[in-house]
């Protein structure tokens, strides 16, 4: 049998958690196991059932790394606080399409609903929006320039180290977007959102996947810090194949 989950951290109070691309955060209707809070439960037991566990950070289905849970509703709430008044240092690390120039950069673009789309979810840079700030940089460059008949988007790609500055939804995905860079793998901000309705309707065609590069996109939440019980806790989880594997291999 399966772990329910890769485990760093565990305590009285709290359950930190590696989380896999590919698995929701919030309870489903499908079972047990469809989610991590569902998982959680089971790993829990009885003691799930007095003191339900909660959610301190959530990670999209798709984006992989450190997951926080409070194992009671009064460490959510310390712990609650503590996010809202930016107290936390969170680090991710990314694949992007493209070769980003600069080796630092900060993106300062106001965030809010995409009215004018069709996905309900979608949000985009607008004026009015939330102000948001997200500030990169790159760790390495790679891919394979002298591939002709791929546009450079397709074939060349940089790894950032991404520290968001405020908690928007989407920010990471939507700013490094909006720079010409989207992270491989994003169906939903990559350029194509059509993509992100085949997954939806399970239509992904293999033309479709080969395009994506990967099954997940490439997002992952390596780090999160902050100061608890006048200690400082750092809770890391090691970066998903993409980082270190030849992904384009079997692909083009």
């Amino acid at each position: 049998m399966k772990p329910l989950f890769d485990l760093i951290f565990e305590d009285h109070d709290l359950l930190v958690i590696n989380k896999p691309a590919g698995l929701v955060c919030h309870p489903t209707k499908i079972d047990e196991y469809s989610s991590l809070i569902g998982r959680v439960r089971l790993y829990l037991g009885n003691d799930a059932e007095h003191k339900p566990p909660h959610l301190v950070n959530r990670l999209d289905r798709e984006t992989s790394g450190v997951t926080i849970l409070a194992k009671n509703p009064q460490i959510a709430g310390q712990l609650g606080k503590l996010f809202e008044t930016r107290a936390v240092q969170k680090e991710y690390l990314a694949l992007v399409h493209g070769a980003i120039r600069q080796d630092h950069g900060i993106i300062e673009a106001p965030l809010g609903k995409d009215e004018v789309n069709l996905i309900a979810i979608k949000d985009c840079v607008r004026p009015d929006g939330a102000p948001a700030c997200t500030e990169f940089w790159v760790e390495r460059r790679t891919g394979s320039p002298d591939v002709s008949d791929l546009p450079p988007s397709q074939t060349q790609f940089s790894i950032l180290r991404i520290r968001p500055h405020t908690g928007r939804k989407h920010q990471i995905r939507i700013h490094l977007a909006h720079i010409g860079h989207p992270i491989v793998g994003d169906k939903l901000y990559g350029g194509d959102e059509d993509l992100y309705l085949a997954l939806v309707e399970d239509r992904l065609t293999t033309e479709q996947k080969r395009r994506l590069i990967l099954p997940h996109h490439a997002l992952h939440a390596r780090e999160i810090q902050f100061c608890w019980h006048n200690q400082q806790r750092i809770f890391r989880a090691e970066p998903p194949t993409w980082l270190s594997s030849d992904f384009r291999a079997g692909i083009s």
